[in-house]
């Protein structure tokens, strides 16, 4: 496995503004992708289209992300993910249909348009997890 990291879920467009908060209080590097600058985009309303799809913050050892994007209403208590990402796609296809097994997937283990794999499965316990195999490049 490469990392395990946090990834936070937002309501009503607090992405940035949380994350920038965030920066504010730890420092780092931070990144946005939003809905509107993604393929993505031909798919959802234009009024989501500053909604942000994918943030990251990277300070020293720290690194977590967090999106506007969720299958449902977060709420306090399950408005964070675990987010594994690695570059083995055996490991990663085997990660995700364990935590399939008596879990829901919300979007299957498949080629995503940045080039990884990508999925999101609810496990049995009721937590969700994302899984990103980035591409090795050779």
């Amino acid at each position: 496995m490469k990392n395990l990291n946090p990834y936070l879920r937002f309501n009503d467009g607090k992405c940035r503004e949380a994350m920038t908060f965030y920066k504010d209080c730890l420092g780092g590097e931070l990144t946005f992708q939003t809905i509107g600058e993604s393929p993505m985009a031909k798919e959802m309303p234009v009024e989501k289209g500053g909604l942000i799809m994918h943030a990251g913050l990277k300070s020293g050892t720290i690194e977590f992300f967090a999106s506007d994007m969720m299958q449902d209403k977060a709420v306090v208590g399950d408005n964070m993910a675990m987010a594994l990402n690695t570059t083995d796609e055996k490991e990663a296809r085997k990660v995700f249909a364990d935590l399939s097994r008596g879990g829901e997937v919300f979007m299957p283990l498949e080629k995503a348009f940045w080039g990884a794999l990508f999925g999101v499965v609810t496990d049995k316990y009721g937590i969700e997890w994302i899984v990103n195999c980035e591409e090795v490049k050779k």
